[in-house]
């Protein structure tokens, strides 16, 4: 895979845990950089907030085939791991205050090819150890000239 990347993210949270309704889904598409450092694969991207000065900046870490941990510092701060084996927590730091936010890892795929990277986490969401969503995230990065890289959401 090259430097430049594109990468697609859909996500899905569903607001009531227990009926699996009121859904609210994102899709972002952006340009990132790409590179493998000691077996481990970095993408890195900037978000910018409608509304709001300055810029989240954005490091996809995956690690082997069962942890991948999302970074986000700027307007907002976080450091959420993904793990098959164990719940993990972290605070969150946004503009408005600190919330101390929950992540069971129920499923984690991921794809690694010479070409490609796919990834789907599903995961339970917890804020101050009260379930708040059921949450879906599905990722694709492929290198920006590649014929294989698709729009399509994978939600």
């Amino acid at each position: 895979m090259t430097k430049d990347v594109l990468v697609s993210i859909s996500g899905l949270q569903l607001q009531d845990v227990a009926e699996d309704i009121d859904e609210d889904a994102i899709e972002i598409i952006t340009a990132a950089n790409y590179f493998l450092k000691n077996g481990k694969h970095y993408v890195l991207y900037d978000e910018l907030v409608e509304g709001m000065p300055g810029v989240i900046k954005n490091k996809i870490k995956i690690n082997d085939d069962q942890t991948i941990e999302i970074i986000k510092t700027g307007i907002t701060n976080s450091h959420m791991i993904f793990d098959r084996e164990k719940n993990c927590q972290t605070y969150y730091q946004t503009p408005m205050g600190q919330m101390l936010v929950g992540v069971n890892t129920k499923q984690l795929d991921i794809d690694i090819t010479e070409e490609k990277i796919r990834i789907r986490i599903d995961y339970e969401l917890d804020i101050n150890h009260e379930p708040l969503a059921n949450c879906k995230i599905r990722m694709s990065i492929a290198s920006r000239g590649s014929a294989d890289f698709d729009l399509r959401s994978t939600i």
